[in-house]
């Protein structure tokens, strides 16, 4: 049976390890943690400690570490799935229904991780072979000597094209196996399958436990069309679910000696993230895509505040601002995102090389709060030289606020930011200004964030008003109606439809049982999702009603006339859309709200002509008025 991240951190928050590991173990307290002998080894003097607080166990006699399903498999020789089943039985929680197709899946899966294991210990091998002679002088010259290789797995894969598929198939394993695991690839032409990695040092991945998930691969060959290449999406493999490292930096943040705080830092590359970990610095990477919605809630389960640390030049810096303003909606209290920069251009696999480890973990301690990295890459995006761009700056500064999901936390982000904006250096004479009278008006106007049909207006103008109003009531109609369709079209916004809906809270509910339903089940077909959802309360007159609403939609919902992959994209271009445009409208109704204290209402103005424009935008062919096919990001 598999178990979802969620499911295993239920039964983690019920059972504290200091019970669970002291039925076997004696402990006593000692300050924050608990302290007793070895489970592992023979020893006088206790080194095996117990930390509630971190939910971690760690042993220095042995050097293992852990949870409490770590501890009951390595002490009890238990399964993973034999340790989950007894720990839900003492917190007390029902397990979850087998599904017999999810399964399957595991079996298979469980297969492809086999035949990746053998892969991995195949390539440990070759790298101590005569073939790898310049692989080895490589890591060498790069300051990571033979004594670490193993702890890390690095490997090599030599030039054959069947080097790696020859060994397998002869332990045992099919092509199409090899294939389906991400090591050979099916030549489109029908062809015989042959080696993914070929002339490369090979860096392993693993998922959070350690289980080898792909590979990552350096060329050596510097005329390479790719310099690193990892392994496909597989089903055992999803780029924006994994991080790499995060095993390793599990363990170091559960060495940390009690009340001693560790970084948990994101870095850009494989070698950055060995160079963090043999400095003791819990270091991860997204191993070169941006950091997802899915990535930033794992850093969050290990720590509440991790370091982004991106390269200094353009593309680290655009890489910071999209890690951004994904992170933006997801923040709340008590999870953030902190900044740093290494000096001098460099990277932590530098700074390591030519400095040592004091240096660099003195480096990645200079940080920068999330707010302020934010209100600084706004105030350095154009000059606040005239009173529009100093307006435009408010503007987006109004925005990124709003666009914050927690009400409390948006509140504080908009508080410190117009803060930091009022210290600027002042401008001119606002170029417009109103008077009492006129914000009264404009309150009357805007009261709750929807315009209203002035008096006197025609019976046309009052039918637009009131389709631009039905606008995006109509648009999350087709976007849940599609959700419920196909649910697969949450999996890259999972986090923000928990947040946000879809837009109406008229759908709320039916977001969270839509979500709930896609972490309980990996597949989960349309048909099965109506069922479920019709045993929820939504019955087949509420489904009627959101279809008919949905097709008012019309053109602001071209995914609805589509299918498969296009459609998916279609729709988390058109929901992150509507995200932009409820975070629109919240800041005009901020900006509204302070009208009395603010006496220039140019930012107002300008909030309320984007929005307009959104409006618009969402109104027409979105997906053919030349947008890029990439998501669209937060507003800035």
């Amino acid at each position: 049976m598999r178990f979802d991240e969620r499911f295993l951190d239920e039964i983690k928050t019920r059972l504290r390890p200091s019970d669970v590991i002291g039925k076997s173990v004696k402990l006593r307290k000692q300050g924050r943690e608990f302290v007793g002998l070895s489970p592992f080894t023979k020893e006088k003097t206790p080194s095996f400690y117990v930390n509630d607080d971190k939910g971690q166990f760690f042993d220095f006699s042995s050097g293992k570490s852990g949870d409490i399903i770590t501890f009951l498999q390595e002490t009890e020789r238990l399964t993973f799935s034999e340790a989950v089943e007894r720990l839900a039985a003492e917190a007390g929680i029902a397990l979850p229904a087998v599904d017999p197709r999810a399964a399957e899946t595991e079996k298979k899966r469980q297969g492809l991780s086999d035949w990746l294991e053998l892969a991995a210990q195949w390539f440990e091998a070759e790298l101590r072979r005569p073939v790898a002679r310049d692989a080895r002088a490589y890591l060498e010259r790069r300051g990571l000597p033979e004594s670490e290789w193993s702890r890390f797995r690095l490997g090599f894969s030599p030039s054959g094209r069947t080097a790696l598929k020859d060994y397998l198939i002869a332990k045992g394993a099919r092509p199409a196996e090899l294939v389906d695991a991400g090591l050979l690839i099916a030549p489109e032409d029908g062809g015989q399958p042959y080696d993914r990695f070929r002339d490369r040092i090979i860096f392993p991945i693993t998922d959070p436990r350690g289980r080898i998930v792909s590979f990552g691969g350096r060329a050596m060959d510097p005329q390479a069309r790719a310099k690193y290449l990892n392994g496909p999406e597989t089903s055992v493999f999803h780029k924006g679910h994994n991080l790499y490292g995060l095993a390793e930096a599990r363990k170091i943040l559960a060495a940390a000696p009690a009340g001693e705080e560790v970084p948990l830092v994101v870095v850009e590359g494989y070698m950055d993230v060995i160079a963090c970990q043999r400095a003791g610095i819990a270091g991860v990477a997204a191993m070169g895509t941006a950091l997802g919605e899915d990535q930033m809630e794992m850093l969050w389960r290990h720590h509440p505040e991790p370091t982004l640390c991106f390269d200094g030049d353009r593309a680290g810096r655009q890489a910071a601002a999209r890690a951004m303003d994904r992170a933006l909606p997801l923040l709340k209290p008590g999870k953030s995102f902190k900044f740093a920069l290494v000096e001098g251009g460099k990277d932590p696999d530098e700074v390591l090389r030519e400095q040592g480890p004091a240096a660099l973990k003195q480096q990645l301690a200079q940080t920068t709060p999330f707010v302020e990295a934010l209100f600084i890459r706004e105030r350095d995006a154009e000059p606040t030289d005239t009173p529009e761009r100093k307006a435009g700056l408010k503007v987006r500064l109004r925005k990124l606020a709003a666009s914050i999901a927690d009400p409390d936390l948006a509140q504080a982000y908009k508080e410190d930011l117009l803060g930091r904006f009022e210290q600027l250096s002042p401008t001119s004479q606002p170029v417009y200004t109103v008077g009492a009278a006129a914000r009264e008006m404009s309150r009357q106007r805007w009261k709750g964030g929807r315009s209203e049909v002035r008096a006197g207006a025609t019976q046309e103008v009052k039918d637009a008003t009131e389709r631009m109003r039905r606008s995006p009531k109509s648009l999350a109609a087709a976007l849940a109606l599609t959700a419920v369709r196909d649910p697969h079209v949450l999996d890259e916004t999972i986090e923000l439809v928990d947040r946000f809906g879809f837009g109406d809270e008229k759908l709320n509910q039916l977001a969270q049982e839509l979500v709930q339903l896609r972490y309980e089940a990996d597949h989960l077909e349309g048909e099965v999702a109506i069922r479920r959802l019709q045993a929820k309360g939504f019955d087949r007159t509420f489904l009627a009603g959101l279809e008919r609403e949905a097709k008012r939609a019309g053109v602001s919902a071209p995914f609805m006339a589509e299918a498969g992959d296009r459609a998916r994209r279609l729709w988390r271009e058109a929901f992150d859309l509507l995200v932009q445009l409820e975070a629109l409208e919240r800041a005009v109704d901020e900006a509204v709200r302070d009208l009395p204290r603010d006496k220039d209402s140019t930012t107002l103005i300008n909030l309320k002509v984007e929005r307009d424009q959104l409006r618009r935008l969402i109104n027409s062919d979105w997906a053919n008025e030349g947008k890029p096919a990439a998501r669209p990001v937060l507003p800035h």
